[in-house]
């Protein structure tokens, strides 16, 4: 199995400008819906579910993300496009958070080649101040999880190409790969989230 890892910042020691979430001190966040740039329909909601556990292990307070979705659909937000243009005001007198998490969803799902499959996971993530909208963090994420040759020569590369391929289309293998991404992003050295308040010592 190749595994190919790479977040925002791993290419760089420099450290990311902590100033404005250091100074905007969140304790809660609001997680939308993932807009989907992708091809596959069911990104945004699976990559949704895999979201509050990190920022929670981080120490926020996390939204319920399942009762907020439904909250915005029920008040006419179809779509996370819609739910991503709601000014911030109404975010505030409603829902009232500290801190609003945007994320956009660039590359998702399985690629299949004649000897290989990828599954792969790309999105940029932003968390604003729910009051001012000033950028307290933002990282791009991507993970690919790919399996090559293990062994066997040819015909071993193609038999395991077709059980990679019939495997893929009984358990989906993307949310484990949305939930490296996030731990990826949100914990790396010097360009991952900061601890929140909450945070477990």
């Amino acid at each position: 199995m190749l595994l190919v890892l790479l977040s925002s910042g791993c290419a760089t020691q420099e450290r990311y400008d902590y100033s404005a979430l250091e100074a905007s001190k969140p304790r809660s966040i609001l997680v939308l819906p993932p807009m989907n740039n992708s091809v596959e329909i069911n990104a945004s909601n699976i990559y949704l579910s895999t979201l509050s556990k990190p920022l929670a292990e981080k120490g926020y307070y996390v939204f319920p993300v399942a009762v907020i979705n439904q909250f915005l659909q029920e008040n006419g937000l179809q779509s996370p496009a819609d739910m991503h243009d709601v000014p911030l005001e109404k975010f505030a007198e409603h829902l009232n958070p500290d801190a609003i998490l945007y994320v956009v969803i660039e590359d998702w799902g399985q690629r299949y080649e004649v000897l290989s499959s990828t599954t792969v996971v790309k999105a940029d993530m932003k968390l604003v101040d729910a009051k001012t909208g000033v950028i307290l963090w933002d990282t791009r994420v991507f993970y690919a999880q790919g399996s090559g040759d293990n062994g066997g020569g040819l015909v071993g590369m193609l038999v395991q190409a077709v059980v990679d391929q019939v495997i893929g289309t009984i358990i989906d293998p993307t949310p484990n790969v949305a939930r490296a991404a996030n731990n990826i992003a949100i914990n790396n050295q010097g360009r991952g989230l900061l601890n929140g308040p909450y945070r477990a010592q």
